[in-house]
C-alpha cells in the first residue's frame, strides 16, 4: 500500500472516529478506545478534493457502535479538518451500547449527516430515534451535540394520500407491577 493511500485511509477513519464519538454523549465509554473497521464493496480517495466516498453495503463497526448505510461520503476543509459525514441508505442504521444499560439506542434514516463546525446530527427522510422503550419519529431530527438538544419536524405528503407526516414521540406508560404476595 503505497504511503498516499495509507495517509488518506488513516485520515478518513479519524474523521469517521469524531463522527461516531459524538453521536451519542451517553455512549459506552470504552467505544472511543476500540479499533474503527470500515468494510464496504469500494472506495474512492480524493486528497485533492477532500473526499471520501465508500459505496455499497458500508458497516463501521467500533466497539458497541455500529453504522450501516448504502453509501458514506466523507468532506474535509482545504485545510484537512473534518468538515461533515453523510451516510446514506434504505435505511441508513445506526445503533450503540450506553454505559449503565443493557438496551442498545437506535437510530435510522435515508440520510444521516454530522456537521462538525456545528456539532450537529441531522436524521432525514423516515427518521426514528429509539432510546429503550422510547420512540421519536419524523421526517427530520437534528440533535446539537454540544448543548445535547433535540429538534425535530414533520413533512409534506407526497401524494394525495394526506398521509399524517407529523412528528410522533412514544413514551411508554407505567407498567404495574403485582404486589408481592406473602
Amino acid at each position: 500500500m503505497n504511503k498516499q493511500l495509507f495517509r488518506n485511509l488513516t485520515k478518513y477513519s479519524i474523521a469517521l472516529l469524531y463522527f461516531i464519538c459524538t453521536i451519542q454523549a451517553h455512549a459506552l465509554t470504552t467505544d472511543k478506545n476500540q479499533d474503527i473497521e470500515i468494510e464496504s464493496d469500494t472506495v474512492y480517495l480524493d486528497d485533492t478534493k477532500s473526499l471520501g466516498i465508500y459505496n455499497g453495503n458500508v458497516v463501521i463497526v467500533q466497539g458497541s457502535i455500529r453504522i450501516t448505510g448504502d453509501k458514506l461520503t466523507v468532506f474535509y476543509t482545504t485545510e484537512n479538518e473534518l468538515e461533515k459525514i453523510i451516510v446514506e441508505g434504505l435505511p441508513a442504521t445506526f445503533r450503540q451500547l450506553p454505559d449503565n444499560s443493557e438496551v442498545y439506542d437506535e437510530a435510522e434514516a435515508l440520510v444521516m449527516e454530522y456537521q462538525e463546525n456545528i456539532s450537529r446530527i441531522i436524521l432525514t427522510k423516515k427518521a426514528k430515534v429509539k432510546q429503550g422503550e422510547r420512540r421519536l419519529l419524523a421526517e427530520h431530527i437534528e440533535y446539537d451535540t454540544e448543548l445535547s438538544q433535540v429538534r425535530a419536524k414533520g413533512g409534506t405528503p407526497v401524494d394525495n394520500t394526506n398521509q399524517d407526516t407529523r412528528v410522533k414521540l412514544i413514551i411508554p406508560g407505567k407498567k404495574d407491577n403485582p404486589e408481592p404476595t406473602n
